[in-house]
């Protein structure tokens, strides 16, 4: 597969990033003091409209629910790119490499060496378990292993959607592609795993975050790609652009040659959660076409979740594996290639 890489992709990717005191998030309801909890910290949206196509912000009266917490567990904002610390170093650090190394060119390269799933054949929840060893560099609100972020945000989403199993399930296996990093999938580098998405093709909207580091991308200055449309036509549809690449998409990949019956929607969640230029900034829109506009609400119900459930808070894993086993029962084959 390598053999055709330029020199200064295949010294990116030998390249690892080597990379105080935790605060527990608490509120107050009703007197009492409450550690951060699994509905993800914060008041939730409890319907989605059918009408007008606007997600309803209508808030279930409950005395459990509040509102989100403004600080992680690092005691900062949540995705404060800015704030002065020893893990924002190693996150910019990440998204140097991201930027410059994220071309067309290797998207293409690893969609079609990945989408052979010819690397490993296992269950959805064998692959849950080998999320104990990875840590995501990328991110400026969580240092725990994955497993425990997975849980917490199914969770927070079963307590205040127990009718949407599926968006349960998709909950629970958005990150696992995130075994890239691992030997047995190829051992990526963190910056052709993880970290926020963006689409190739066309020009990098500003909102991106650490947006500077693109000019030493080699797309950058591809009149082809650097117009607002590039390669593409307004309205052509998420499916049809290339989005760089990660576990979003590589989970993606699996999910679908696999056969899985998870909803359109579900599968939109997994490809697209980590495209937060799209989702919270608004950018790259007019690339979407109707059916993305629909699916885009629940990720946007799904991403308040996905983000505020990050907490300190541990989640009982043998008393919630046999729910998620009926769930991986009910939408997935007994083993995938992966």
């Amino acid at each position: 597969m390598v053999e055709c890489w330029h020199p200064s992709e295949l010294q990116a990717l030998a390249l690892w990033l080597q990379m105080g005191e935790k605060k527990i998030i608490s509120s107050e309801i009703n007197g009492e003091i409450s550690e951060l909890v699994l509905d993800g910290g914060f008041v939730v949206p409890k319907e989605i409209s059918k009408n007008d196509g606007i997600v309803a912000q209508e808030i279930a009266a409950s005395n459990e629910a509040f509102i989100a917490p403004e600080i992680n567990s690092f005691g900062q904002s949540f995705r404060d790119y800015n704030a002065e610390s020893e893990r924002h170093k190693s996150v910019e650090e990440f998204y140097r490499l991201n930027h410059i190394h994220q071309t067309y060119d290797f998207v293409k390269r690893m969609r079609e060496e990945y989408s052979k799933l010819n690397r490993v054949k296992m269950s959805i929840w064998e692959c849950c378990e080998l999320l104990n060893e990875v840590v995501d560099d990328s991110d400026p609100d969580l240092d725990e292993p994955q497993i425990e972020h997975l849980l917490q945000t199914a969770e927070a989403i079963r307590k205040d959607y127990p009718d949407e199993d599926w968006l349960h399930l998709t909950a629970l296996i958005h990150d696992l592609g995130k075994v890239l990093l691992l030997p047995s999938f190829g051992e990526l580098p963190q910056w052709a795993v993880v970290g926020d998405t963006h689409p190739l093709g066309c020009a990098f909207d500003e909102s991106v975050v650490h947006h500077k580091y693109f000019k030493e991308n080699p797309d950058y200055n591809n009149p082809s790609y650097n117009t607002k449309n590039g390669i593409y036509s307004e309205g052509c549809g998420l499916d049809n652009v290339m989005i760089s690449w990660g576990h979003d998409d590589y989970m993606y990949l699996v999910a679908k040659e696999n056969g899985t019956t998870l909803p359109k929607a579900g599968l939109f969640i997994i490809r697209y959660h980590s495209f937060y230029p799209l989702h919270r900034a608004g950018a790259y829109r007019h690339l979407m076409n109707k059916e993305d506009e629909e699916n885009l609400k629940w990720l946007q119900v799904f991403n308040k979740y996905d983000l505020y459930s990050k907490s300190k808070v541990r989640v009982d894993v043998e008393k919630v594996k046999p729910y998620y086993l009926s769930l991986i029962e009910k939408y997935f084959p007994a083993k995938l290639r992966w």
